[in-house]
């Protein structure tokens, strides 16, 4: 059974930094893609960035030069270091494997809890 563990986030001046965390369960882990997402309050859930088994990342523009995710397949762990926050980064993100656009908006979608990021002074 999949199940997604994100942690991390928390309340962060613009400017700052948060690495967020997301331990996946199963041998599933390995041979996806994952990604992180995110949600704003009244916004629809957004891709942020994918990273494929074997490492290549890609990132939303919005986010290159900021963000880097990265991913340890031995502990079947993604992460995501974010720099230099701004206030529209503010949302809860989420983890899970690089999904296409419809699965992203469905509601049969598993999502697992998320991580609130809120960056405001």
């Amino acid at each position: 059974q999949v199940q997604l563990v994100e942690s991390g986030g928390g309340l962060v001046q613009p400017g700052g930094s948060l690495t967020l965390s997301c331990a996946a369960s199963g041998s599933w882990f390995s041979l996806n893609a994952m990604a992180w997402y995110r949600q704003a309050p009244g916004k629809e859930r957004e891709l942020v960035a994918s990273i494929t088994r074997g490492g290549t990342a890609n990132y939303v523009d919005s986010v290159k030069g900021r963000f880097t995710i990265s991913r340890v397949n031995a502990k079947n762990t993604i992460y995501l270091q974010m720099n230099s926050l701004k206030p529209e980064d503010t949302a809860v993100y989420y983890c899970n494997r690089e999904l296409s656009a419809a699965a992203t908006r469905s509601g049969y979608t598993y999502w697992g809890q998320g991580t609130q990021v809120t960056v405001s002074s």
